[in-house]
């Protein structure tokens, strides 16, 4: 379990099977374990959970329903065995957005899969999304993720959660958990709706990252899932421009 700002994402259960639609139960407590039941909606959700492997395959954005004890209850599908990390996205009611994390052990044979290389594209469906701007760790990096279908450019994407695309970034080596939103809104008058999403992501460190893209167009969200590799953002000045000589 992970703690911030005095919350800590408390399962039920940390051990499960695999199989689809697993009922996932847990609380968000307090330092002395009051569970929290006042959130402040963020993208029209009071809290925003994603599930993944350690192995960043079966990436899942879900919705869960808040009783009356505070616990959240939410069905997730564990595919394939491993050890999943939940995240909790959320704001507690009157303070500042915190992600908690917490993890699931998926009982059976875990067979590790192999991050996939970088490419440029992604494929979901009949949409191919592409992406456009390199990752840099230290500094703000704009990200720019268009999507067509059928190799024409889609221009009526729906918006999803306030927006026409959320964007999740995980560090392959540590599980650094990004949700970064677009640039602009849906009727704000200036916003297009698509091709192009624009993202600007701040990566804490160096490496590999895994982004997932989702989208709702037609009336289906889908997800579209990215390697990038973000580099070492501090380039040496050149002794001429910085004002400093060695001898």
């Amino acid at each position: 379990m992970f703690s911030e700002s005095g919350y800590t994402l408390e399962l039920a259960a940390s051990e499960t099977t695999v199989g689809s639609r697993v009922p996932l139960q847990f609380r968000i407590v307090d330092s002395t374990g009051i569970p929290l039941t006042r959130y402040t909606d963020a993208h029209e959700k009071q809290l925003h959970p994603i599930a993944v492997n350690h192995d960043l395959t079966g990436f899942q954005h879900v919705h869960p329903e808040l009783d009356s004890s505070g616990t959240w209850h939410v069905p997730v599908d564990f595919d394939h065995a491993g050890d999943y990390r939940i995240f909790a996205d959320f704001t507690p009611d009157g303070g500042d957005g915190i992600t908690l994390g917490a993890d699931v052990h998926v009982a059976g044979t875990y067979e590790p899969r192999p991050l996939p290389l970088a490419t440029a594209t992604a494929t979901v469906d009949s949409y191919t999304v592409s992406l456009d701007g390199a990752a840099h760790a230290g500094r703000t990096s704009k990200l720019t993720l268009s999507v067509s279908r059928d190799k024409q450019p889609v221009t009526d994407l729906q918006p999803y959660l306030g927006a026409y695309g959320h964007l999740v970034a995980l560090h392959a080596s540590d599980l650094t958990y990004l949700h970064v939103h677009p640039d602009g809104h849906p009727g704000d008058g200036v916003t297009p709706a698509g091709p192009a999403i624009n993202f600007y992501a701040g990566m804490p460190s160096v490496g590999a990252y895994r982004l997932f893209l989702d989208f709702r167009h037609e009336g289906v969200v889908r997800t579209a899932e990215f390697t990038v590799t973000a580099d070492n953002a501090t380039t040496p000045v050149p002794e001429q421009a910085s004002g400093h000589h060695s001898h």
